[in-house]
């Protein structure tokens, strides 16, 4: 039997609405003195990461945790700090391909919601990004208390999306949220870029 076409859109942050452009990181790192591919290497350590993105721990006291783990790599734990601070000054940059396709899936009728695994930043960023009302909902682990892939997760935006999951059309640039999303019975599809934007306007419903 063939799926019903998809009426609400969950869509992923980063990776997918926001890019980050790696050669930042590069040149805070060669500034520094940071091995290549450290900053996020060790900001998105597990022990460190998963605390913050389910609410346990701010934002800043991650990339705190971030820092101490970087201090001697970076030469001491003032330099580490600096590092840090210049890394996150960036706060990366709307896909302007997406933004237009959630602007055109809004205009059609249909919601759209911000499904994010993120810390209690998120929403300073959302307001520098100019995002805030580009959305109808935004779902934040760290609110939640639970992430992506987590089952519960998605229950929980399609019950804040007032849709049934198998009228939900999800999109993440990560393979796991991607198969936690279809466990849970939405639709999900795995972004790879703005290429696949014609495959997921046939995908929603007029």
């Amino acid at each position: 039997m063939a799926r019903e076409r998809a009426t609400a859109l969950l869509v992923d942050l980063d990776g997918v609405l926001r890019q980050w452009d790696p050669a930042v990181g590069e040149a805070v790192e060669r500034e520094f003195g940071l091995p290549s591919g450290a900053l996020l290497e060790t900001a998105t350590r597990w022990s460190l990461l998963q605390p913050a993105v389910t609410g346990r721990v701010s934002h800043l006291d991650w990339m705190a945790g971030v820092a101490e783990a970087l201090a001697e790599p970076a030469g001491g734990r003032e330099r580490a700090i600096a590092a840090v601070d210049q890394w996150q000054a960036y706060r990366g940059a709307v896909d302007p391909d997406v933004l237009a396709f959630v602007r055109e899936v809004r205009g059609n009728g249909h919601p759209v919601a911000l499904a994010t695994n993120a810390t209690d930043r998120l929403d300073a960023d959302l307001t520098a990004l100019g995002l805030t009302e580009e959305v109808d909902l935004v779902l934040n682990s760290s609110v939640l208390g639970v992430h992506k892939p987590a089952k519960e997760f998605f229950q929980r935006a399609c019950q804040e999306l007032a849709t049934p999951p198998g009228r939900v059309l999800f999109v993440d640039d990560d393979d796991r949220s991607v198969r936690g999303a279809r466990a849970a019975g939405l639709s999900a599809y795995r972004w790879s870029g703005p290429a696949d934007l014609t495959y997921l306007r046939a995908a929603l419903a007029d």
